[in-house]
């Protein structure tokens, strides 16, 4: 099978008009490295690309996708964490100033955890991973007053909310938190509408980003 047409399209088509107008951007980023001040902890889905999202150029974005945009807790078993070794290599050695947690509308991995969907796989991936939103799934509470849709919205800001307290739960973060050298924020995006809100740290809301954004429906 050979290599992806439509990639190969999409890089003639960034090389003919992208590149030329950030040639220098990258140069300067290859010659003295990397240094954005925001980290951005999203969902690995297709449709909901950090940098398409926030329009950013190369170089102004650390990004970190997995499924359903979750933090674990620290845990310093001895074993391979590949968001706690992003968040450790982009507070220690980038010294990110904010991250961002990035949820979605229309999140399968929400979907199939609220719906205890059947294991993809003998080894059930996905469901172990996704077991770590059940503190999510307790504070959202009951499901019967709500249409399914509604639930699973709450769900998936729930889970934004969750994968934020749990980045609290890094010894090393928490005190630049403490201390105001970095802020955590909570974000959610609407794949049909575009539109982005942004969680209140007081109130625990998701407000808009846009003044003219109507608000979320809770």
């Amino acid at each position: 099978m050979p290599f992806p047409q439509q990639l190969i399209a999409g890089y003639q088509s960034f090389r003919a008009a992208r590149l030329p107008r950030e040639q220098d951007r990258y140069r300067e980023l290859a010659e003295g490295g990397q240094s954005p001040e925001v980290m951005v902890i999203g969902c690995c889905d297709s449709r909901v690309s950090p940098e398409v999202i926030f329009d950013a150029r190369p170089g102004e974005l650390f990004v970190v996708r997995n499924v359903a945009n979750i933090v674990p807790p620290y845990a310093p078993d001895g074993q391979a964490h590949g968001v706690s070794a992003a968040l450790e290599f982009g507070v220690a050695a980038l010294k990110v100033k904010h991250i961002v947690v990035l949820g979605h509308a229309q999140c399968g991995g929400v979907k199939a955890f609220a719906e205890d969907a059947e294991p993809l796989s003998p080894g059930d991936f996905i469901g172990k991973w996704m077991r770590l939103m059940a503190p999510a799934m307790d504070k959202v509470g009951p499901r019967e007053t709500l249409t399914r849709g509604e639930f699973l919205a709450r769900l998936e800001q729930a889970n934004i909310a969750n994968s934020l307290d749990n980045l609290m739960t890094f010894p090393r973060l928490r005190k630049l938190i403490e201390r105001g050298t970095v802020a955590i924020h909570g974000a959610y995006f609407g794949v049909a509408t575009g539109e982005l809100w942004i969680r209140d740290e007081a109130s625990g809301a998701f407000v808009p980003a846009a003044r003219d954004a109507p608000l979320f429906s809770r």
